[in-house]
């Protein structure tokens, strides 16, 4: 509804003497009781809450301060709440319905008790669900047909609970289904979102319903009422909803948040007031003068950087051939600057690349990271396309396809359009005339978290059928409401959507800090970067069911320990003639803090998954503000990187608002092999159908890649026929024969037509590869394969680990009575020590409806008693938080020597002097430091801990690392830490380690 802004329109223009004061507070996946937020300490929306939920009671580690819902409601002075309930309960069936009825009524009892307005208590009102629009013969999603029984169910209950509180109730649901059929166009986008359209004939009921007064006085003033109420309402959202809130009122609010924070929340608060105004004004026909109100709001505190230039790198930006001059490539490889903010200042913060099926470079920016600041300019964040049209290298053409955009830091292209991640929603850019400018957007969902922007759904790439990958970080909460039911997902993971059939799924759940890239390999096996930690994983041990509040089991990291650096962004597989034949096949991934450029590792297959080996890095660089975050294999084979370059780079180390955080500059850079031939690109966009299966026997993947993409747009039953008999002419003899049938199959799946006497055959592939990849097919097909569970069961037999391990994952999806016994089958057969085990317990659990029994804690050996020793186990959880110590030091304390973060382990930095441990913790760290033995530039300040743990956390996780890792020390007291955040309250400022070994000097 705030999308579109037309109930509140039309409320306004009914009442235009009126001062209307309307706020939506509705989120999506809410329901009575149940709320989630990343930033408050529990979900709940009044007392008593939890005793309806089950699995949604798992605690989630959701933290803050953040107002629970009767704070605003009482903040805000409401006379009335409309209660919009029943939609996501209504997929939990018959046999929850009696429990959303008492969750419902325990909700209406609660609010009438409130005096939210501190007068009186609130009028309430009840709205029920909108019935399920059958537009199956459109695209393929549910008709909504048993669905829409179970929906008039709960509509029902509520009408009786309505009756007996003597509420206003207002029967969506009912009205619904007469629009629909007295429309001759879809008044949803999904068949339960309604679209612009449907949304309007919503404004009309509710207004006609819930205050009995029909039609508008006049519609003169229309267009400039929705006007304001579209401002007010994007003022609103960055206040309910601001990003970046784990930095507002969330666990990360100390030590920076309280410098900003609370002055812009202010600030915003007032500019929303202000276009309350612009509203009524609005509707006399009259325009405000927005800038000049706001001009009139109170003015942001400047912000200070705590960077130190003389200990942390050079303030100076290198440019050209300077710049280029601090990155290094290996003997035979060169490397150029295709495009930099000197020639196209729109470059500036570029965050993901992608080149489309005409050869052209696109390029997410988002300047206004980490978001928007009150009193600023609205975001013109930007998604620009680069060319080089005299194929010298070197961009020399822009344009720009969007420029209104507000942190996109995830983008597909796609032939329907480009789809963009935009703060809590996903939604595609629509370019209607082929100008290559974006004339639409469409939100496709929403209630997807942003409370950490740069942990947003992010790093976008597709699987072989055209699904798009949404990786999404830790501190998370988000809920989506779909077609199919609400999607869920907490603290990290990884999202799957169909656009063919508006599906969305949390694909992987698992301990994870910030995801920041995706690949696939040529035979579907996808792998993603950690970024905040050092792993490089296998996607697919943690793509079984997920649990609300639990983490699938994720497998080993695939790095070695040497080479193990942080934080990471982008993923990319070699796959190109352009560059040397030995090196096909290999993983490249770049890093941001630390080492500065790509490492490059060799892919090794073990008995089920993957092992990787060091080869070389492909680039380093010596120029601190180098950060590359992207890479693509282009057309041609050559590589291009996105460096984001920006002095500052850190979120716990500096405030959002540090004056040094940039927002101008950007490069994208070239890597070739000159010695050997570029590639012709192969024609894409514009060939025919029979001349792009052909594309598909070509090695590099990025070409298929972009001709499965191209078919995609093609009309689908003819591809389907064309794609048939070619794989019927393939040459049996050719070496790649399986693979070619492999991308046949892919392209009918792409089709949304799979090929299922194709993939019957394909799953009996002497190459286990491909009965792995056709097993994946399998899952995905359902809703055409009508023999699924039964092929997965024949698979659950297959001698491969590797398929077996498919099955797993599309066995947990499945319905408790198909997909157990196949989960059993698989238990019967051998399993391997790394991958089946753990990834087959958590799918029985999960199937079971029941989480995985956390790990037996492991025998703490230390000669600590009493307090001590309870200090010692409170500080391993300390230690083990994500964002604190384990994250740079890693859980073993062994440190990451290649990004440049020391050890913990056998050095007197940790096991000597108290005093001067205690005041590196309390207030941070900066500088070149020695330890053991070797020598760090402490380019990356150490987090100051003294805002964010208290005496007895500071205690506890100095207690825990002098006594771990092979350390032996005496323990730490709280009234030591006491002691000491009392003599050093007016440091301003981190410590140096110079500075702290003049007062503690170094034990021999």
């Amino acid at each position: 509804m705030m999308e579109y802004g037309w109930f509140e329109s039309e409320m306004h223009l009914r009442y235009p003497d009126s001062t209307l004061f309307i706020r939506n507070l509705g989120d999506p996946g809410d329901t009575p009781g149940f709320r989630p937020r990343s930033g408050t300490n529990d979900p709940w929306a009044f007392p008593g809450a939890e005793n309806f939920q089950e699995e949604y009671a798992t605690p989630s580690g959701s933290i803050g301060h953040l107002e629970k819902p009767d704070q605003w409601l009482t903040r805000l002075k409401a006379d009335i709440v409309v209660g919009f309930f029943g939609f996501n309960e209504s997929f939990q069936g018959e046999q929850r319905l009696q429990n959303y009825k008492d969750e419902l009524e325990a909700w209406i009892l609660h609010s009438k008790a409130q005096q939210y307005n501190g007068k009186s208590a609130p009028q309430l009102a009840l709205v029920s669900p909108i019935s399920v629009e059958d537009i199956s013969d459109i695209i393929d999603v549910p008709n909504g047909q048993a669905q829409n029984e179970t929906l008039e169910h709960y509509t029902e209950a509520m009408r009786q609970l309505a009756v007996k509180h003597d509420l206003v109730f207002v029967d969506a649901f009912s009205a619904s289904k007469k629009w629909y059929s007295s429309s001759s166009e879809p008044l949803t986008i999904d068949g339960t979102q309604l679209n612009e359209e449907g949304n309007k004939r919503l404004a009309v009921l509710l207004s006609d319903e819930l205050f009995e007064k029909e039609g508008r006085e006049s519609s003169a003033n229309l267009e400039l009422v929705h006007q304001a109420v579209m401002e007010k309402n994007w003022m609103w959202i960055n206040d309910y909803k601001i990003p970046n809130g784990v930095h507002v009122f969330g666990r990360r609010y100390d030590p920076f948040g309280p410098d900003n924070y609370p002055f812009e929340l202010e600030k915003i608060r007032q500019m929303t007031a202000i276009r309350d105004t612009a509203i009524w004004e609005a509707n006399q026909g009259r325009v405000k003068e927005l800038a000049i109100a706001d001009a009139l709001t109170n003015v942001l505190p400047e912000v200070e950087t705590n960077f130190n230039p003389e200990k942390n790198g050079s303030l100076e930006y290198k440019y050209g051939e300077e710049a280029l001059k601090t990155i290094r490539v290996p003997e035979g490889y060169k490397l150029e600057l295709f495009a930099s903010e000197q020639e196209f200042p729109d470059l500036a913060n570029p965050v993901q690349l992608s080149f489309d099926n005409k050869g052209r470079l696109w390029v997410a920016t988002m300047p206004s990271y980490p978001h928007y600041k009150p009193g600023d300019n609205r975001p013109q964040d930007k998604l620009i396309i680069l060319e080089d049209t005299n194929g010298d290298g070197k961009a020399d053409k822009q344009t720009t396809y969007a420029d209104n955009l507000h942190i996109p830091v995830g983008f597909e292209i796609a032939a329907e359009g480009v789809y963009v991640s935009q703060g809590n929603n996903l939604v595609i850019l629509i370019d209607e005339n082929g100008d290559d400018k974006a004339d639409r957007k469409e939100v496709l969902l929403s209630g997807f978290d942003d409370h950490d922007t740069h942990h947003a759904i992010s790093a976008f790439t597709t699987d072989e059928s055209g699904a798009i990958y949404m990786a999404e970080g830790v501190f998370l909460h988000t809920n989506v409401e779909t077609s199919y039911g609400p999607v869920r997902g907490t603290n990290g993971g990884f999202y799957r959507y169909e656009p063919l059939r508006h599906k969305l799924e949390r694909v992987n759940q698992v301990s994870i800090p910030n995801p920041w890239g995706i690949a696939f390999d040529n035979y579907g096996q996808n792998f993603y970067a950690e970024t905040s930690g050092p792993n490089v994983n296998w996607m697919l041990p943690g793509s079984t069911l997920p649990r609300y509040g639990n983490a699938n089991f994720k497998g080993p990291n695939l790095i070695e320990k040497d080479h193990m650096v942080r934080p990471t962004s982008g993923l990319e597989f070699i796959s190109s003639r352009h560059f040397p034949e030995d090196i096909q096949g290999d993983l490249i991934i770049n890093n941001t803090i630390g080492f500065l450029g790509t490492k490059q590792h060799k892919v090794n297959e073990d008995t089920v998954g993957f092992t990787t080996q060091w080869r070389q890095d492909l680039i380093t660089s010596t120029d601190r503000n180098f950060r590359p975050v992207d890479m693509e294999i282009a057309p041609d084979g050559s590589l291009y990187i996105v460096d984001w370059h920006n002095i500052l780079i850190g979120h716990m180390q500096h405030n959002a608002r540090d004056p040094l955080r940039d927002h101008v500059h950007g490069r994208i850079y070239r890597l070739t092999y000159p010695s050997r031939p570029l590639l012709t690109p192969t024609k894409i966009d514009g060939a025919g159908i029979l001349e792009l299966l052909e594309n598909l026997k070509l090695p590099e993947y990025r070409t298929r890649y972009r001709t499965r993409r191209e078919l995609r747009g093609r009309d689908n039953g003819e591809v389907a026929a064309a794609t048939e008999n070619w794989v019927a002419g393939l040459d049996k003899n050719d070496p790649n024969y399986e693979h070619n049938r492999l991308e046949g199959l892919w392209v009918s799946w792409g089709a949304n037509r799979v090929n299922q006497d194709l993939l019957r055959q394909l799953l009996k592939s002497e190459d286990y590869r491909v009965r792995a990849a056709s097993v994946r097919v399998v899952r995905y097909t359902g809703h055409q394969v009508k023999d699924q569970a039964e092929l997965l069961m024949q698979a659950a037999k297959d001698p491969s680990g590797r398929v077996r391990m498919e099955v797993i994952a599309a066995a947990s999806w499945l319905p408790r009575e198909q997909g157990l016994p196949i989960l059993a089958e698989v238990e019967k057969q051998a399993q391997d020590h790394t991958w089946l085990p753990r990834t087959l317990e958590t799918a029985v659990a999960h199937l079971n409806g029941l989480s995985v029994a956390a790990k037996k804690e492991e025998d703490i050996k230390s000669s600590l008693t009493g307090s001590d020793r309870e200090l010692f186990v409170l500080g391993k959880e300390v230690y083990g938080r994500e964002g604190f110590c384990s994250t740079c030091h890693q859980p073993d304390g062994g440190g990451l020597t290649a990004s440049g973060f020391p050890p913990l382990r056998g050095t007197p930095w940790v096991t000597g002097s108290p005093e001067r441990v205690i005041k590196a913790v309390l207030k941070g760290l900066l500088g070149p430091i020695t330890v053991a033995g070797r020598d760090y530039p402490g380019q990356v300040p150490m987090t100051p801990f003294e805002g964010m743990l208290n005496d007895t956390e500071v205690a506890a996780v100095l207690t825990y690392v002098r006594n771990s890792f092979g350390n032996q020390a005496s323990p730490i007291s709280p009234d030591l830490v006491k002691q000491i955040r009392e003599e050093t309250k007016d440091k301003e400022g981190f410590y140096s380690p110079e500075e702290l070994l003049k007062v503690h000097p170094l034990e021999k």
